[in-house]
């Protein structure tokens, strides 16, 4: 046998709320349209992307460092009234 495993690697990212580095499954990636971040449930939206735990303290560290500031490279502030409600959401339904 050649050593290999059948398991494959999944991708780690780093969250700009919190920083941490946790697998790409378990972060929303959020990308910049138009001036608005928008949350990318499939993960296939063009442009960059930041990643983001779906959880409300992450995303008002995100705000409050402006991440997103930096990781879409540009000035901002962002609109960030979508993200915020689907966060909402996702917390709702998480028990």
């Amino acid at each position: 046998m050649s050593g290999r495993t059948r398991i494959r690697a999944c991708p780690e990212r780093t969250c700009v709320g919190c920083r941490e580095r946790s697998d790409k499954r378990g972060l929303l990636r959020v990308v910049l349209i138009g001036g608005s971040c928008i949350p990318d449930l499939r993960g296939t939206l063009p442009g960059r992307g930041a990643y983001l735990h779906p959880t409300r303290s992450c995303l008002e560290q995100a705000v409050r460092r402006r991440a997103f500031n930096r990781a879409f490279r540009g000035p901002g502030p962002f609109d960030i009234a979508e993200l915020r409600g689907h966060v909402a959401q996702t917390e709702q339904e998480t028990p």
